[in-house]
């Protein structure tokens, strides 16, 4: 479970989130929708601890991030894995190479075995054939596939995703939102950052941030009408 609490953040005289507080169960999918600007993206980045909030608290099966040390920090980030905006692949690595990275960096595992990994998740989203290519090489829905490989490489228990499906064409959203979906179908905790409300078919919860404040936060089956976002 995944238990914000109080969450303020603060960029200079800005407050980006104004106590935001949300609980995240295991194995949902959660979709935190919201205009540009509302704090979706900083709050994600808070939950996985690339921001350091400036209040309240943020806990990860009733462990403190704000209170855990480099080791504990360094073991966290493999239990959860994040798909960031624009995919953030490097332009100079290969396909095979982008989803080694984070393994080289975060663990401690003989090369020959990273490799073993990154083939399976290659394998795991359909991949075949393109990992020696380059990201420039590939199309945005390949990309996207890469970075999502990337994150499930360390096997994680929970997926962050920024914007999944952000400048993808319709066919190629829904066949990442399906792969998204057949990840939860494995048991984990889903997190999606999104402004398209269409991707709510698949989630089980939808919590609506609004100028850094949580607007609604509602099961699916209880909403019955998006907001316009």
């Amino acid at each position: 479970m995944i238990e914000a609490k109080e969450i303020y953040k603060y960029f200079g005289k800005t407050t980006v989130l104004k106590g935001v507080s949300a609980c995240f169960e295991k194995g949902k999918t959660n979709l935190i929708i919201g205009q540009s600007g509302s704090g979706k993206t900083v709050f994600l980045k808070c939950l996985l601890g690339l921001y350091d909030i400036d209040r309240g608290t943020i806990a990860y099966d009733q462990r403190d991030l704000k209170a855990m040390d480099l080791q504990e920090r360094t073991q966290l980030r493999q239990e959860v894995g994040m798909v960031f905006q624009g995919s953030a692949l490097f332009d100079s690595m290969t396909v095979e190479e982008n989803i080694m990275f984070p393994m080289k960096m975060l663990t401690s595992k003989p090369i020959a075995e990273i490799r073993e990994r990154a083939h399976i998740v290659i394998k795991r989203v359909n991949l075949i054939n393109a990992e020696t290519k380059m990201p420039s090489e590939i199309s945005g829905g390949m990309q996207k596939r890469v970075a999502i490989a990337r994150a499930m490489a360390s096997n994680p228990k929970v997926l962050l995703a920024d914007e999944p499906t952000g400048a993808l064409d319709t066919t190629t959203s829904y066949e990442v939102m399906d792969l998204i979906q057949k990840i939860n179908d494995e048991g984990r905790t889903i997190l999606v950052v999104t402004h398209e409300p269409d991707i709510a078919r698949m989630c089980k919860r939808i919590v609506h941030l609004k100028d850094g404040t949580i607007e609604k936060d509602s099961p699916v089956e209880q909403v019955k009408a998006l907001p316009h976002v």
